[in-house]
């Protein structure tokens, strides 16, 4: 049996929840059971009650508002031990077309793709300033990059994960998980897929952002972890043959004057690309360590990965169990071999 699972971090969602979860598909062709699990950020209005009303099968609260990264995580947590299969994370603001989750799972259902993309297709959205779609194509194509992978919409909310996949997933970021879990996969080599997909207009402003200049700085600092914790090497390398390169101008200017008989007066260029050279010596060596360090970090990532199938797996033989046999029925089966036994 083939569980889908929709989650859909949500915090003050109580005007939109409702309409997000009526329009999700409730049968797709390849799936037998459709659930939909709501993450509680904190909420302050009547989100829960109303996403319960709606149908809403699960419910996670974070108690307090922890971020958009951390209800995902906890999302994808949850619904892992329930058993999911595939897992697709959708906005409670209705962003996207709710029809469009049999799309976003057909790739991962035909064995095509682990982690699907939805495609927003920014260039054509009206209320997309010309601003905000050059930057949108333009990160897209940076974090393809870094990711060895070609995604259309990087920082697209609307994506569907395969079991094996999302039990691989460590979001460290506490901004947005969007980028950061690309550039993850695409490292890991898991096979990325795009499809397009349609939006609503969302009128009210982000609650994820200040600004546009915000949003960049946040983003690029996660873009810049996620990429160095998997080439560190290439990093820090790439570093100290730039800090060497530049230091060996001011000695080489050094060494022509001195040879030349007028070096006295030059002391100044040794001492700068002495540090230079000296600072890039000393980024090669953490290269090293970076790279020991990131090796040991995959090896940590894979016990994890196997930890965490262990443990779901456990949790359904005991949910299976107590399906099986129930508490109730086991104390009448002891109270009736009691009663035969002192009879």
């Amino acid at each position: 049996m083939t569980r889908l699972i929709i989650q859909i971090p949500c915090l003050n969602e109580a005007e939109t929840i409702a309409q997000t979860i009526d329009e999700l598909p409730r049968a797709i062709d390849g799936i037998d059971q459709i659930e939909i699990l709501i993450i509680d950020d904190g909420s302050t209005d009547e989100t829960v009650s109303v996403a319960k009303a709606a149908g809403a099968h699960h419910i996670v609260s974070n108690g307090v508002n922890r971020g958009l990264a951390q209800s995902f995580t906890r999302g994808i947590d949850a619904a892992l031990r329930l058993g999911a299969d595939i897992i697709v994370n959708t906005d409670g603001d209705n962003q996207y077309k709710g029809e469009d989750v049999a799309a976003l799972v057909r790739p991962i259902l035909d064995n095509r793709a682990d982690i699907v993309v939805g495609d927003r297709q920014t260039a054509t959205i009206d209320h997309f300033s010309p601003t905000k779609k050059a930057l949108q194509k333009l990160g897209s194509q940076f974090v393809s990059n870094l990711a060895n992978a070609e995604v259309a919409d990087a920082v697209s909310g609307f994506r569907a994960f395969s079991r094996d996949a999302a039990l691989g997933l460590t979001v460290r970021s506490s901004f947005s998980y969007t980028t950061e879990t690309i550039i993850q996969a695409g490292r890991r080599r898991l096979r990325i897929s795009s499809v397009p997909i349609r939006t609503n207009k969302v009128d009210r402003p982000s609650r994820l952002f200040r600004s546009i200049p915000h949003f960049l700085v946040r983003t690029g600092r996660t873009m810049l972890r996620a990429y160095a914790m998997f080439e560190p090497l290439r990093i820090f390398a790439g570093l100290g043959i730039l800090l060497m390169l530049a230091g060996s101008v001011p000695v080489v200017r050094f060494l022509i004057h001195f040879f030349a008989g007028d070096g006295s007066g030059m002391i100044q260029s040794l001492i700068i690309g002495g540090v230079l050279m000296l600072m890039g010596a000393i980024s090669a060596m953490f290269a090293l360590i970076a790279d020991l360090v990131a090796y040991n970090r995959q090896l940590l990532e894979l016990t994890l990965e196997r930890v965490r199938k262990i443990e779901y797996a456990m949790e359904a033989d005991k949910t299976a169990a107590r399906k099986r046999f129930p508490a109730q029925k086991i104390r009448d089966e002891l109270s009736a071999l009691k009663s035969r036994v002192g009879g």
